[in-house]
């Protein structure tokens, strides 16, 4: 694991009893990104190496499950659909499984839009056909300098790029008003609902995926001093117990 990722993260894996070992963060283009270093690992201990961001039992468990739950719940009437990628597989796969439940029922598949946190690759691949990056952010799990298997071939028809004080305005918003406490990659997801939601207008049904919980973030995404740091917004109430 990237030895950058929260702290709340490191901690529970050793918790469990997992053999972790942290590496710097570096690009997959390095010898020692921890994808190539897990791989590593695995041969030369006779591990099984699950490969989750090119092996493409990722997507396809989407396929089968995610979206057609999905598609269950929400009566096949569904007019987009946003989410983030690490490994791609729950964009990838409930897409592709979006679409077979569409041509199936012989209705219009839903529009699919990556979000992406600036500092990734993926909004401009979407948008451009090329992996340019702006920014950077403190996102842990999503954004990719690479078009990984999963991600191959899937039906994307849109992407938006999410900064990071958009992203904790919808965390804080949603923990306030909803009762809901989230991560970054779920306050990504939901800023881009938002966004698609305004862009299509009233009436129209948009599906997102909360993929992590707050309690994973709380020395970065609820610590006033991490946020105030990074010139990011911090919810009043956090604020509140640094005062005095």
């Amino acid at each position: 694991m990237p030895e950058t990722q929260s702290r709340e993260k490191i901690g529970f894996l050793r918790m469990i009893g997992a053999d972790l070992r942290l590496v710097p963060a570096k690009p997959y283009r390095d010898p020692g990104n921890y994808v190539h270093v897990s791989r590593r690992l695995s041969e030369e201990n006779g591990w099984v190496w699950a490969n989750q961001f090119d092996n493409l039992a990722n997507r396809e468990g989407h396929r089968a499950t995610t979206a057609q739950e999905i598609w269950q719940q929400m009566g096949g009437r569904i007019d987009a659909f946003t989410c983030a990628c690490g490994t791609g597989g729950t964009l990838a796969g409930t897409a592709l499984g979006l679409h077979d439940a569409a041509k199936r029922d012989g209705v219009k598949a839903p529009q699919i839009v990556l979000a992406d946190p600036e500092g990734s690759g993926l909004y401009g691949w979407v948008k451009n056909g090329d992996l340019s990056v702006e920014g950077s952010s403190i996102t842990e799990g999503i954004g990719q300098s690479r078009v990984t298997g999963n991600l191959e071939g899937a039906p994307i028809d849109d992407a938006e790029r999410i900064p990071d004080p958009e992203a904790l305005d919808v965390i804080y918003g949603l923990l306030g008003e909803e009762g809901l406490s989230v991560g970054g990659s779920s306050g990504i997801n939901v800023a881009a609902a938002i966004r698609t939601a305004r862009r299509l207008g009233p009436g129209h049904r948009i599906v997102t995926i909360l993929a992590d919980g707050g309690a994973r973030y709380e020395s970065k995404l609820f610590n006033p001093a991490f946020l105030q740091e990074k010139n990011l917004p911090v919810a009043p109430w956090l604020m509140a117990g640094t005062e005095g």
